[in-house]
């Protein structure tokens, strides 16, 4: 679900997103770490009316739907990709699907703590197995797959709108939701993401458009960089119970939600040296979560990890992280040395220093 995106000084977007969601899978403008002012006292129980037009009620709906609160919440994505050649049929070239751990912690005051723990993997599409090599259609080669794991993501929102920042110098900063979130008169977003109400079935949209420099860059990385910029977008609409929502006796509100994602080629696909190497890759996923345990997790998914990964069924306890890995391209770039051996390998400096490496795929070797 979430190919979520919690940048260092920023916190943020399921997924890769879950999971991006899925998750793929928050960047906003507010220091990952640091304490957050304890609760008031006195927590309201039953059903409390929402005004979502007020950023604190709007902050818990998010969090609840989102993730959940007082225990972890596991969440799964899953779905397909496709290659975009202009002017020709989408080709499908694999499955797309992965998991999230996530807990939050609200403030009335105006503070939403979220950390979550996620997963992300290719599936080939007759078996649904996870793929650890992929044959690329277009250019004929095996390509060893890249697993994305990210151990942890954590930050604050605060009653106003996150933007993500990623990339390097000169690179603007993305809106969350732009298009659907409006600045006030002092030219402040508030925390007013576009709900909708009909009946009991409470609405929300939530969107990321990117535009930032290739942490893979062509210098260092030749067949696997698609050039020197990359736009990866997530979208997704999810739904959920409006009575649940608004009741405090419940801490997580079962959530489902339709996922898609566009970006350039992952880099592990190889596409650096191929004339087609710009093309679109488009996602569509279900994303959901609020099941008890696992249930939320592809069988498939659910075995692997458990064989390979079970630490990643769990979250830490901590509510700190330096969220260096929230992001593929740059964490591919921390995992994959540089092709060419004249390039300065910058990006090994980013890794935790007590980061042991990804437990599986592309990236594992240059930890061992």
């Amino acid at each position: 679900m979430f190919s979520s995106l919690l940048g260092p000084d920023t916190l943020m977007g399921r997924r890769t997103a879950l999971g991006s969601l899925l998750g793929g899978t928050l960047a906003a403008t507010l220091g990952a770490g640091g304490a957050l002012a304890a609760p008031a006292k006195g927590r309201k129980r039953g059903r409390i009316a929402l005004d979502f037009n007020d950023p604190v009620d709007n902050l818990y709906a998010f969090g609840k739907i989102w993730s959940g609160y007082e225990k972890p919440v596991i969440g799964g994505f899953h779905g397909l990709m496709y290659m975009r050649i202009p002017g020709k049929r989408l080709i499908p070239v694999f499955g797309y699907t992965g998991t999230g751990v996530l807990l939050a912690e609200h403030d009335p005051r105006g503070f939403l703590k979220i950390k979550s723990r996620e997963t992300g993997y290719f599936t080939d599409l007759r078996t649904g197995n996870i793929l650890e090599t992929w044959d690329n259609p277009l250019t004929g080669e095996r390509c060893e797959v890249y697993h994305f794991y990210n151990r942890l993501i954590a930050g604050k929102l605060t009653t106003e709108v996150p933007k993500f920042a990623y990339g390097g110098a000169g690179d603007t900063p993305t809106t969350m939701n732009e298009g659907t979130v409006f600045p006030d008169a002092d030219g402040k977003y508030p925390f007013r993401l576009p709900f909708s109400r009909y009946g009991d079935d409470l609405m929300l949209q939530w969107d990321y458009a990117h535009d930032y420099t290739n942490p893979v860059s062509p210098e260092g990385w030749p067949t696997y960089s698609t050039g020197p910029r990359i736009t990866p977008s997530e979208h997704f609409v999810m739904y959920a119970s409006l009575k649940e929502t608004e009741d405090r006796d419940i801490p997580v509100a079962r959530m489902r939600a339709g996922f898609s994602r566009m970006s350039e080629c992952w880099p592990w696909m190889r596409m650096g040296k191929h004339e087609q190497r710009g093309l679109t890759l488009f996602g569509r996923m279900h994303s959901h979560k609020g099941l008890n345990g696992l249930d939320e997790v592809p069988p498939k998914v659910r075995a692997y990890i458990e064989k390979h990964a079970p630490e990643y069924f769990e979250l830490p306890p901590e509510w700190e992280s330096d969220n260096k890995r929230v992001e593929t391209w740059g964490a591919f770039a921390q995992d994959v040395p540089p092709e060419n051996p004249a390039y300065e390998w910058k990006a090994k400096a980013l890794r935790p220093k007590d980061y042991k490496g990804p437990p599986t795929g592309l990236g594992r070797r240059s930890y061992t």
